[in-house]
């Protein structure tokens, strides 16, 4: 007998879904049937996801405008989606960047450069957390996926700052696991590789996309519904029992002894 996953009626709320692995994530959730808040900072990049799942004629959705760097903001992006939602079943933390100064040495990182990355990172996926949960307590039961990378794996130079901003998201996931779990709330990370989104296709020649292929067990990149498919089926019944774990979906590359050309 096949196992399908179907999440008619749950209500999912996606960060960062105005484009690229946040949009996949929403989409394949409305594939299955949810409903879905897409939160961001960009109205238009927002819009156009809504407009992106409202042509599948699934769940319902809309979007939610806002900086999750303040605790103001998230709160209030929070309480809407919860409020037009009916509630929060489902939330993926997808909010997560380099910023305009993120690739760079050590010796280069000074305290502007810290907190801009910490800020981007750890700190909006905290305070989300933090609000989802108030949330998903008043019903007993939910689920929380936050985004993390492949690059906590393994040294990451000139990558310092956002692979260590993303190893406190692995830590705050299982703290949080621990913490929420008696509320009913589970509290999950996934990571990808290097992913061909739109901002990596446009930067990456093909002779360094195909060496990071090259540079990885199954030798391929990550694809941007990798993650969606993977939170999909975490945030089903089938992982009821699964709390407090970082996924990878990294095409294997946590185990290669050879190192993707640097950014």
């Amino acid at each position: 007998m096949p196992i399908e996953i179907d999440h008619s009626g749950k209500n999912v709320v996606v960060t960062g879904a105005g484009a690229g692995i946040g949009r996949s994530i929403a989409s394949l959730f409305a594939q299955a049937g949810a409903n879905v808040a897409v939160l961001d900072k960009r109205a238009d990049k927002a819009q156009e996801t809504v407009e992106l799942l409202a042509a599948l004629n699934q769940g319902s959705s809309f979007s939610v405008v806002g900086d999750a760097r303040e605790e103001k903001q998230v709160e209030r992006m929070f309480d809407e989606s919860s409020e037009k939602l009916g509630g929060i079943d489902v939330a993926v933390n997808n909010i997560g960047m380099l910023g305009p100064e993120g690739t760079a040495s050590l010796l280069e990182m000074d305290e502007k450069k810290w907190r801009d990355v910490i800020e981007q990172n750890l700190l909006v996926t905290a305070l989300s957390m933090k609000s989802e949960a108030k949330h998903m307590s008043e019903s007993g039961r939910g689920v929380i996926i936050n985004v993390s990378s492949g690059e906590t794996t393994r040294p990451s130079p000139f990558l310092a700052g956002y692979g260590a901003a993303k190893a406190g998201i692995n830590h705050l996931t299982q703290t949080a696991a621990v913490e929420f779990g008696p509320m009913g709330i589970r509290v999950l990370a996934i990571a990808p590789g290097t992913t061909l989104t739109e901002t990596v296709v446009d930067f990456f020649d093909d002779d360094r996309i195909s060496a990071i292929q090259q540079s990885n067990p199954l030798r391929r990149m990550s694809d941007i519904e990798d993650l969606g498919h993977l939170s999909v089926f975490l945030a089903s019944d089938l992982a009821q029992n699964i709390t407090g774990q970082l996924f990878l979906a990294d095409a294997g590359a946590h185990l290669s002894r050879e190192r993707p050309p640097s950014v």
